[in-house]
């Protein structure tokens, strides 16, 4: 199956379907019969369900990697790779535009159990370099940053990695299967929030880890040690979705581009942050990675546009936190995803009150940008 549209349907389902029925029944129990003593048994918590095993063949078939695995949400994945990959005295790098959550992670989790990191602020294998530690282990980055939409060096680091014997880590959630397989490039772990484009209608919480069965491996223990297993109909709601990942985000992808172009030319608005825009200062490397700059827009409101102004008169964004469903979703990263981060990182990367996040959804191209640019309007006006 060379198509990832034919994967999101087909890849993972039971041969013969069960009982005959063409979508996966929902196995709502917590433990089955053990018959076999030799056997590893089933039950929830190990993630081992016909759903969770279903939608494990499902995600490494879109990931292109050995094994996959389902958890409780994108934070359990995170915590999940990380410490099963990290012991106490190791170390990993990262770029400093990372999610909140993850930064948080990297405060006040890793400390807890002996292990450091260090963020770099240079998008180059010099500034990698000097951030190495003989006590290095991971490299960890994000395909498309949250929430400055920056595209990293991946081919790089992925080379940089393979130099230092660093696992190479990453978190694909904005791009999607769709957009961008990273296992492709050569990284070892790839990281999904779930919860986001994968599920796509803001109904569940759902975290994935894809790579190699030996990493997975140990991925699987601390999971199963840590209980964040997904429950399984969050299994069946993610496995529905899936099915409908491509059309759904190649629709985002077209509507997120005539969203960003508007942006561009809005007075309301000092500067937007798009993969799609040739304006980017990654959008030859955007071109080259990505098979479509994603969902994801980010701009600055003008110093004369007012901020309150702007989302009073908005109608078809809801202003709400996460992103990758089906309405268009807008925030301010400063009071959502990046407001438990220290303020001094949130001024170095200038996530200030006039920082917007937009998740497109699969509204009318032209009935959003009017709302958008409509709104704009409103706040010059005031």
């Amino acid at each position: 199956m060379s198509s990832p549209d034919t994967r999101s349907v087909h890849a993972g389902e039971p041969i013969p379907r069960i009982e005959g029925a063409v979508a996966l029944p929902i196995f709502q129990t917590a433990t089955y019969t053990h018959d076999d003593p030799e056997a590893s048994p089933r039950y929830v918590r190990y993630n081992n369900s016909p759903n969770h095993e279903a939608l494990h063949g499902k995600l490494a078939a879109l990931a292109q990697t050995e094994s996959a695995l389902v958890t409780a949400s994108g934070m359990a994945a995170i915590s999940s790779a990380l410490l099963s990959l990290l012991g106490a005295g190791d170390h990993l790098v990262a770029p400093r535009g990372l999610y909140g959550g993850t930064l948080d992670l990297f405060d006040d989790l890793l400390p807890q159990f002996d292990i450091g990191y260090t963020l770099v602020a240079e998008d180059t294998p010099e500034a990698w370099a000097a951030a190495v530690q003989p006590n290095t282990t991971v490299l960890y980055a994000e395909s498309i940053a949250n929430p400055l939409l920056e595209v990293p060096d991946l081919a790089a680091m992925v080379d940089f990695a393979d130099a230092h014997d660093l696992v190479a880590v990453i978190d694909n959630t904005f791009a999607s299967p769709v957009n961008l397989r990273p296992a492709e490039l050569g990284f070892d772990i790839v990281l999904h929030s779930a919860t986001k484009y994968l599920g796509g209608h803001s109904d569940l919480a759902a975290g994935v880890v894809a790579g190699p069965n030996d990493l997975l491996d140990g991925v699987r223990h601390t999971t199963k040690l840590l209980g964040g297993m997904l429950d399984p109909h969050a299994c069946f709601l993610l496995h529905r979705s899936l099915k409908t990942l491509g059309v759904r985000v190649r629709q985002q992808n077209e509507t997120a581009q005539a969203v960003a172009e508007a942006l561009d030319h809005h007075d309301g608005v000092a500067r937007v942050r798009y993969p799609g825009l040739p304006s980017h200062p990654d959008h030859d490397r955007a071109r080259t990675l990505l098979d479509g700059f994603g969902g994801m827009v980010s701009f600055n409101l003008a110093p004369q546009a007012q901020v309150d102004a702007f989302f009073d008169a908005l109608s078809l964004p809801v202003r709400a936190p996460s992103l990758g469903g089906v309405e268009t979703l807008i925030t301010q990263p400063i009071h959502t995803s990046h407001k438990n981060v220290d303020p001094a990182v949130r001024d170095e990367l200038r996530i200030t009150e006039r920082f917007v996040r937009l998740s497109v959804g699969l509204e009318g191209a032209e009935d959003l940008v009017d709302d958008i640019t409509t709104a704009l309007d409103a706040s010059l006006d005031s």
